[in-house]
């Protein structure tokens, strides 16, 4: 006989394969005990638990340990068993050294004051889906804190040059980096001088 819970574990299959796993998280142990994570639902024979979803509430889900910052906008966490790099969303700081491509001017700044803002925090997560390199974009938050806003109010990132999230408030970040701007915080201290993050890559490629 078929068991109650077995029909319910397929159904619960079918749904996720149904919603094309839009920028969702799933995790799951196969049968040689190695744990994955990923965007993509795994194989219908695994079971898999959703870790977040796109879109979860900032402030009340899953708290991540930061372990490393990559740059004013980079960042790599663990927690719930995972280790995975978040893209900061909305939001482009300068360019650091990379390759034979030297840092873009306030880089080094930009990532010191990031890492000041999560020193010895824990944070919460409201994911956009999946970015470029395999990384989760998303916001992230330090108690009710937006740091992804906080560095747009620094003067240390601009309002990303490209396609947003779709239910991202970015008015509220142009609004912000226009503050930035007019008090010249961090970067725009350059004036005119100022190159965006998405021009210096284009300017610098990595060969």
């Amino acid at each position: 006989m078929i068991k109650i819970s077995n029909i319910f574990f397929c159904l619960f299959i079918i749904i996720l394969f149904s919603r094309l796993c839009h920028g969702n998280i799933f995790s799951w142990t196969d049968e040689d005990g190695i744990r994955h994570f990923s965007n993509i639902a795994p194989p219908v024979k695994n079971q898999s638990v959703e870790i977040f979803k796109e879109n979860h509430t900032a402030v009340t889900g899953h708290q991540f340990k930061v372990l490393k910052i990559y740059d004013g906008d980079t960042i790599k966490v663990s927690g719930l068993d995972l280790i995975f790099k978040i893209r900061l969303a909305g939001i482009d700081s300068p360019e650091t050294e990379y390759g034979k491509r030297e840092a873009q001017p306030f880089s080094r700044k930009a990532t010191r004051y990031l890492a000041t803002l999560l020193a010895n925090q824990t944070i919460t997560i409201q994911s956009y889906g999946t970015g470029g390199y395999n990384r989760q974009l998303a916001e992230i938050f330090v108690k009710n804190k937006n740091i992804n806003l906080a560095m747009v109010k620094a003067g240390f990132a601009e309002v990303y040059k490209g396609k947003l999230p779709e239910k991202l408030d970015s008015v509220k970040y142009l609004k912000e980096e226009l503050k930035a701007k007019k008090a010249k915080k961090g970067m725009w201290v350059q004036g005119r001088t100022y190159i965006s993050p998405k021009q210096w890559r284009k300017d610098h490629p990595v060969e």
